[in-house]
């Protein structure tokens, strides 16, 4: 994994938040009009909501459309996973459960 360091600031900020959470929670973190989720929270989501594992770099990750985070939520949590999201900021992300 790239040192903070060498981290964008959205990257960053969501390895600060993603250090704030229970290990085993689901991270989603929303991007426009998508929730992604990285490393190995990607691996672990992508396998429970049968989406596409995909790579930037060589960091993993995989995302669900907005419109449809209900539908998906859902389906995680059904899955025994803890899912909190948080939000994109330029000066902060505000996670919720």
């Amino acid at each position: 994994m790239a040192s903070d360091a060498q981290l964008t600031p959205m990257m960053a900020q969501y390895r600060r938040i993603k250090s704030e959470l229970p290990k085993d929670a689901l991270l989603l973190f929303r991007l426009g009009d998508f929730y992604e989720l990285f490393f190995e929270d990607a691996q672990t989501g992508a396998q429970l909501l049968n989406v596409a594992l995909t790579k930037r770099g060589v960091i993993p990750m995989c995302g669900i459309p907005f419109h449809a985070a209900n539908n998906y939520i859902t389906r995680l949590l059904r899955a025994g996973a803890r899912s909190p999201s948080a939000s994109s900021s330029k000066r902060r992300a505000r996670a919720s459960w």
